[in-house]
């Protein structure tokens, strides 16, 4: 790595980290795979350092690593991982946060993603690391098969029990992982109602947005969004799909793809990307920083998704005043209020995506009734205010315990 990287990441190399926390803070360390999912710990981060701890976080390097801490403050130690099954390179990380962790001997560790929270959750228990968590953001295991599910499954309940508690994203993820036997119930805990980093309700929030003028979108047409990563897992097929039946129905309808085309496990077939760039009403705009205009210009914002920790966007769009359709699927119900807030839908059903598409495209006083019930759903529990404060709490209370 490049010593211009290193002294924006706090590093001078892969392992060696230099730190900025206050002498005595309490040090802890939070490790993920990629470094996509650096972005939903944005804010969870600052809210940790200003509450006084050491704050390092593990991470494969990436732009999103760079500019998470930047903005939060952070010590970051960049560390290649594998996504996928690869036992040598797998080795090759345990024993790098293994020396990690041996240098700076934290107070707490927490690891969530599946690569990372098994080598890193193994590396904590065997240093006996005194307050040792697994943040569980999803289960990956739900969308495999066979003997590779069956890995995943002991690979998560490994990452379990080397920890002393499993934090919950949500209450649906809580009871799979109990159904799962991942870990008994005592273990299994939901701070709050869930999320991972709550909702900034001031940036997420109806307004204007220059978004359709930039796009060339009249005023008068309906915008159907989805907001994510493209992938398999996101249910992307099923969207496009879907939207062909939508478009025959509302012929003024677009879909605007807020996310790019990720490299993963999931990643679509190469004949989907080229159906989206050659489709005359579907706009994608690969990787967006602030995505808070595009809910604006959105009437309706979908997320056919096969599985879920907690979905963000779903909160984001429900604090923009959108109605949501999403699915059934773990996580993903519970992001919405059935109608209330929006409706849920089978997973992996394209003509689900497009009735229920369909039924609220053509009814904008029912849009707009779930929109600000949405809004007022979001405000009254996910603020990230509240969210972070109870993150903030529960890391303090084990401090305290100590």
């Amino acid at each position: 790595m490049a010593s211009t990287s290193d002294d924006i990441l706090g590093c001078d190399s892969g392992l060696g980290v230099v730190h900025t926390g206050a002498r005595n803070a309490p040090r802890l360390v939070m490790g993920v795979t990629s470094d996509q999912t650096c972005l939903v710990l944005r804010g969870r981060l600052r809210a940790l350092r200003l509450a006084g701890f050491d704050v390092t976080l593990i991470s494969s390097p990436g732009e999103n690593l760079t500019r998470l801490v930047m903005e939060e403050g952070v010590t970051a130690c960049p560390l290649p991982m594998r996504r996928g099954i690869a036992p040598l390179a797998d080795l090759v990380s345990f024993v790098a946060i293994y020396r990690i962790l041996l240098r700076l001997r934290p107070s707490i560790t927490d690891f969530s993603t599946p690569k990372a929270g098994l080598l890193g959750n193994l590396a904590a228990w065997c240093l006996r690391v005194p307050h040792r968590v697994y943040t569980l953001r999803g289960l990956k295991l739900e969308g495999a098969r066979g003997g590779k599910k069956r890995l995943l499954l002991w690979s998560e309940r490994l990452a379990a029990w080397c920890s002393h508690v499993v934090l919950c994203n949500s209450e649906s993820l809580r009871a799979a992982a109990l159904a799962l036997r991942i870990a008994p119930a005592g273990k299994l805990h939901l701070l709050g109602d869930g999320s991972s980093n709550g909702v900034d309700c001031v940036r997420f929030s109806p307004g204007a947005s220059q978004v359709r003028l930039n796009l060339e979108i009249d005023d008068g047409d309906l915008v159907l969004g989805f907001v994510g990563r493209l992938t398999g897992d996101k249910g992307v097929p099923e969207l496009l799909v879907a939207f062909e039946e939508i478009l025959r129905a509302e012929p003024r309808c677009w879909l605007l793809l807020v996310g790019w085309f990720d490299r993963s496990e999931d990643a679509l077939d190469l004949r989907w990307p080229a159906h989206i760039a050659g489709h005359p009403r579907i706009h994608c705009t690969g990787f967006v920083a602030d995505t808070a205009p595009y809910y604006r210009a959105m009437d309706l914002l979908v997320l056919p998704t096969h599985r879920e920790g907690f979905p963000n966007v779903v909160l984001e769009a429900a604090a923009s005043g959108l109605a949501v359709i999403t699915t059934e699927s773990t996580g993903a119900r519970d992001a919405v209020v059935p109608g209330v807030t929006g409706l849920l839908i089978e997973p992996k059903r394209s003509e689900a995506i497009a009735g229920a598409a369909i039924e609220l495209l053509r009814d904008e006083e029912r849009r707009k009734r779930f929109g600000a019930a949405a809004r007022a759903w979001v405000l009254d529990r996910y603020t990230k205010d509240r969210v972070l404060g109870l993150a903030v709490e529960f890391y303090q209370r084990l401090i305290e315990a100590s």
